[in-house]
């Protein structure tokens, strides 16, 4: 038998507190994307083995997943498809959790999706991705203990109207932070003003939250323009201004202006995200950021995820 995992790119659209003054920090908002997504398998095996892009990630992952298991033996794992990586994508989160969950049904564990990020070593910082790939919608997230490395819980999912179109752009230049120099960009940034801090919450409790839950895109765009311009400021002293430079932060600017109602950098970009109302409306979107990108970028367009991680079983 070989189990199969499918999950897609991840949106992160902020953080709630840098300073972490009430006991959480981070904490998050985000969604997964319509595309694009990524596919791994895993059958019985002697020992661990993995094939195609990011074999070596996935073998690691499924390394971590055993031991914490206590399980004896491999598994062959093969990924079909991956993520472009260190795009603001959350690539090895979604790589992470996809072998995780692959290993966990192939072996009969019953798990949940948090104790899978967790035994592979994921959500440390940003527990988007973990509850992306648990379900459909926005995603709000709790944020991790000052004094613990635990994944944030989940404190709400809200589903996205049908007929919202989300339109994703990924150009092609060089990779933004990750890992290690990640970390250390995240420890030397200054403490955002309390007052800020509170202005997220404010925005995302009372403005974000409710224009999604009245289908109110207008309302929804403007708040999620207005958290990234002070949460973008947060992370400017390391990324050069509330926008990556360059590309990402032109095409922030031009997406508002070809009517997105909604528009962003995913985590440290590059990637771009717009939301408008309507298919007519998000294949002109797309269209139009296609023409800017050329070969030098993807694009995908559709609605938001309304589901978490796909799982089927072939012979």
């Amino acid at each position: 038998m070989t189990v199969h995992v499918e999950t897609a790119a991840r949106l992160h659209f902020g953080v709630l507190d840098l300073r972490g003054g009430r006991g959480r920090w981070f904490g998050g908002i985000g969604a997964g994307a319509p595309g694009p997504t990524l596919e791994v398998s895993a059958s019985p095996a002697a020992t661990i083995t993995a094939t195609g892009p990011d074999a070596e990630r996935a073998a690691d992952f499924a390394s971590k997943f055993l031991l914490a298991n206590g399980f004896d033996g491999g598994a062959a794992i093969t990924v079909h498809r991956a993520l472009p990586p260190h795009a603001g994508l959350g690539s090895g989160t979604q790589l992470a959790l996809a072998v995780a969950r692959a290993l966990a049904e192939l072996r009969g564990v019953d798990t949940d999706t948090r104790a899978l990020a967790h035994a592979v070593g994921r959500g440390r910082r940003s527990a988007i991705g973990t509850w992306t790939f648990d379900g459909g919608g926005l995603v709000v997230e709790g944020g991790k203990r000052r004094d613990g490395d635990g994944c944030g819980p989940l404190l709400a999912r809200i589903p996205f109207p049908a007929s919202w179109r989300c339109v994703v752009a990924i150009p092609h230049i060089g990779s933004a932070l990750s890992g290690q120099a990640e970390a250390s960009a995240i420890a030397q940034l200054p403490a955002p003003p309390e007052r800020e801090v509170e202005r997220v919450s404010h925005l995302v409790l009372l403005s974000l939250l409710p224009a999604l839950a009245d289908a109110d895109l207008a309302a929804f765009g403007a708040a999620l323009s207005e958290l990234q311009q002070v949460t973008g400021q947060w992370w400017a002293s390391v990324q050069g201004s509330v926008f990556a430079p360059g590309i990402t932060q032109e095409l922030v600017q031009r997406m508002a202006d070809w009517g997105a109602s909604g528009v962003g950098q995913s985590s440290w970009g590059p990637t771009v995200y717009g939301v408008v109302d309507g298919e007519a409306a998000g294949a002109a979107l797309a269209a139009r950021v296609r023409e800017r990108l050329g070969e030098s970028g993807q694009v995908y367009e559709g609605p938001f995820r309304a589901a978490g991680a796909r799982v089927w079983r072939t012979s």
